[in-house]
C-alpha cells in the first residue's frame, strides 16, 4: 500500500473498467472483425449487453464501478475519523456526494437541452450516488454482522417481492421476472419522475436501486477486510481469501439464478452475487499484483483513466473525441481497407480520450466528487 494509505490497485482497476466505456469495447469488436467470422465470435459477442436475462462482459462494467466505489469508503471514513472530522460533517459529505452524482447524471442525460418534459432523471451516476450513499450510512451506523444480515435480507426480500408481486397491469401470461410483468417497471411507471428510458421500464429505476445498495456494500465489506493490519492477515493471504469468497459468491449466484435469473436491468439478487464474484475476484488479482507484490509501473496506463473516471464519462458527452481522431487519422482511415479503417478509427478515439486524461494527469487536475 502507498504511504498515503491509498490502494494503488483501486485506481488501476477503476481505469481498467472505464477503458471499456472509453472506446475499448468497439476496438475489441473491430479487431475481431479482422479475422474470418470474427464478428460472430464469442469475444465480439460479449462486448454488448444482453437484452434481458443473462450476462455478457458489458453488463459487468457498471456494477464493478459501484463495487470499487464501495471499497474506497472504509479507507476515507477511517481517515476522516482519525483526523477528528465531526460525524455531522461526514454525513454532510455523504449526502453532498450523492446529490452531486444525481445531478451530474441528469446533466449527462441532457439537462442543458432544457427539454424538461422529456428529461430522464434516473441515470447510471444517480444510481451510483444513491446506492453508495445508503451503503455508506449503513457502514457508519451498524457493525459488520448486522450489515451482512441486512445485505442478505435485501437480496432475499427483493427476490420474494418480485416473485410474489407481479405488476398489476402486466399482460396475461407475463411472468413476474419478464420485461412486461416485473414489479420494478410498475413502480417506475407510478413514481419515477421524468422520462422512463424504454417508456415502461427504466434499468436505473427506483426498486432495483435496493439490490444495487448491496453491490456497494460488498465493496465496503472488501475495503473493511483489506484494512485489517498486515500483522493479523498478510496481503497474500487476503488475496487468497478474497478469491475463495468470490468463488462462494459465484456458486451462490449461479444456484440462485435457477429460480431468479441473472438480469442486469432488474439488478436481480443472482446478478448481485455473480457480478460481485467477478468484481471481488478481479480486485483480488489487482490488489495482489500492485499492493502486495508492489508491481505498479504497469498500472500507469490504467491509473490515468481511473483517477479521472467521472471526467471521461462526462467528457465523452461534451467533447467530440471522434472529431479529434478524424482530424488526425481521417486520411489514414480513407486509404485503409474497411475492416482496418474501423480499427484505426476506434484506436484513434481511445487514444484521443487517453491523451486528454494524460494531460490532466500531468497537470494534477482531477475531478473529485
Amino acid at each position: 500500500m502507498e504511504q498515503s494509505g491509498r490502494l494503488a490497485s483501486l485506481d488501476a482497476l477503476r481505469g481498467f473498467d472505464m477503458l471499456f466505456i472509453m472506446g475499448l469495447t468497439p476496438l475489441v469488436v473491430s479487431l475481431c472483425c479482422l479475422f474470418p467470422g470474427g464478428e460472430d465470435s464469442w469475444l465480439a459477442g460479449t462486448m454488448s449487453h444482453v437484452e434481458w436475462h443473462g450476462l455478457l462482459h458489458h453488463d459487468t462494467i457498471f456494477p464493478l464501478f459501484l463495487f470499487i466505489a464501495g471499497i474506497s469508503f472504509p479507507f476515507s471514513y477511517a481517515k476522516q475519523v482519525a483526523s477528528g472530522v465531526p460525524l455531522r460533517r461526514i454525513y454532510l459529505k455523504i449526502f453532498k456526494r450523492a446529490a452531486v452524482l444525481v445531478f451530474l447524471g441528469v446533466v449527462y442525460n441532457g439537462f442543458f437541452n432544457l427539454d424538461f418534459t422529456h428529461l430522464r432523471i434516473a441515470s447510471v451516476l444517480g444510481r451510483i450516488g444513491l446506492a453508495w450513499m445508503f451503503a455508506a450510512l449503513l457502514f457508519i451506523n451498524f457493525k459488520t454482522k448486522a450489515r451482512a444480515l441486512t445485505a442478505v435480507a435485501i437480496l432475499v426480500g427483493y427476490w420474494l417481492l418480485l416473485w410474489l408481486c407481479p405488476a398489476p397491469d402486466a399482460p396475461a401470461g407475463s411472468g413476474p421476472f419478464s420485461f412486461e410483468g416485473n414489479l420494478a417497471g410498475y413502480v417506475d411507471r407510478l413514481f419515477l419522475p421524468g422520462a422512463i428510458l424504454s417508456g415502461t421500464f427504466d434499468p436505473e429505476g427506483i426498486l432495483s436501486t435496493l439490490p444495487a445498495v448491496v453491490t456497494a456494500m460488498l465493496g465496503m465489506f472488501t475495503g473493511e477486510f483489506v484494512r485489517i493490519p498486515e500483522e493479523k492477515i498478510p496481503g497474500g493471504r487476503k488475496s487468497l481469501y478474497m478469491l475463495l469468497a468470490a468463488a462462494a459468491l459465484l456458486a451462490a449466484g449461479l444456484l440462485w439464478s435457477t429460480v431468479f435469473p441473472v438480469n442486469k436491468k432488474l439488478w436481480t439478487s443472482s446478478f448481485v452475487c455473480v457480478v460481485g464474484a467477478y468484481s471481488l475476484g478481479l480486485f483480488s488479482l489487482f490488489y495482489y499484483m500492485t499492493d502486495v507484490r508492489g508491481f505498479r509501473k504497469w498500472t500507469l496506463f490504467f491509473r490515468v483513466v481511473g483517477l479521472n473516471s467521472i471526467t471521461i464519462y462526462l467528457a465523452q458527452r461534451i467533447i467530440s473525441f471522434d472529431g479529434i481522431q478524424k482530424f488526425f487519422l481521417g486520411g489514414l482511415e480513407g486509404i485503409c481497407p474497411p475492416e482496418l479503417s474501423a480499427v484505426v478509427s476506434d484506436a484513434g478515439y481511445m487514444a484521443a480520450c487517453w491523451l486528454f486524461l494524460y494531460f490532466l494527469y500531468r497537470h494534477k487536475v482531477f475531478l473529485k466528487v
